[in-house]
């Protein structure tokens, strides 16, 4: 009977449009619901995260090489044949920063990027090219970059390099293209060959419309554990490790 009422109900409300009166507020409603989530998560999780500064009044940006650092010495990959992906590569500061810190010779890394900015708005104030770079010349031949927006190029990379992200090697994804719709597409394709000890590096984790809600949505539908370890600048950079 309850089941009959529900249904007759949300028939009502999409007959009579007047849920449209809350249509011009759903991306404010959204950033609602996703700061609530966002906090619950951190008040859950921020007393076991190894490495964090929460909370602290001002951000420094350059503490995220902490969090880099924190990284390379806990799984001692300075001599480790990692496979590292960068995804919003900009101006090659952290990509250049995990070659000069990963010394083996059989280290892998790839950059992804448009090299033409953000393909979209990234919240009020990051309009659509913002943030664009020319692709920096790197002499380590160790590494390949990607032009393009990732859902033109990612499912191409992987297809070319399958055996090399199927090998039991440990991954390091630096997911710092800002937008919810570029994280979820990556972690969405990267999905089939993640592997425990693989570690995820979100650059912006904390804006709770965009990397935030990517995350939250991959793990509620894709069933991945994640644990943080590393939270820096009030969570706004976030490591985790695949369980």
């Amino acid at each position: 009977m309850f089941g009959k009422i529900n249904s007759f109900v949300k028939d009502i409300v999409l007959a009579s449009r007047i849920a449209y009166l809350f249509y011009p507020f759903r991306k404010f409603l959204l950033f609602l619901s996703n700061l609530a989530a966002l906090t619950a998560w951190i008040q859950k999780n921020k007393k076991n995260v190894e490495q964090k500064d929460f909370f602290v009044w001002k951000r420094n940006y350059t503490k995220r090489i902490n969090g880099f650092d924190f990284v390379v010495n806990k799984f001692q990959l300075e001599n480790a044949p990692v496979t590292y992906l960068e995804f919003g590569v900009a101006s090659g500061v952290s990509f250049e920063w995990w070659l000069n810190h990963v010394k083996n010779a059989d280290a892998v890394f790839f950059g992804f990027d448009t090299f033409e900015g953000l393909p979209e708005d990234w919240g009020l104030f990051f309009k659509k090219g913002a943030m664009a770079h020319d692709m920096k010349e790197i002499a380590d031949k160790r590494h390949t970059f990607f032009k393009g927006i990732f859902q033109d190029t990612l499912v191409k990379a992987i297809n070319d390099n399958k055996a090399l992200l199927e090998k039991q090697r440990r991954k390091i994804i630096h997911l710092d293209a800002d937008l919810f719709s570029s994280t979820l597409f990556v972690l969405s394709q990267l999905y089939p060959y993640l592997k425990q000890g693989d570690v995820l590096i979100f650059d912006e984790f904390n804006v709770p419309n965009h990397e935030f809600y990517a995350v939250k949505l991959f793990r509620e539908c894709f069933y991945v554990k994640l644990k943080p370890i590393s939270a820096l600048n009030n969570f706004y950079q976030t490591i985790f490790v695949v369980e």
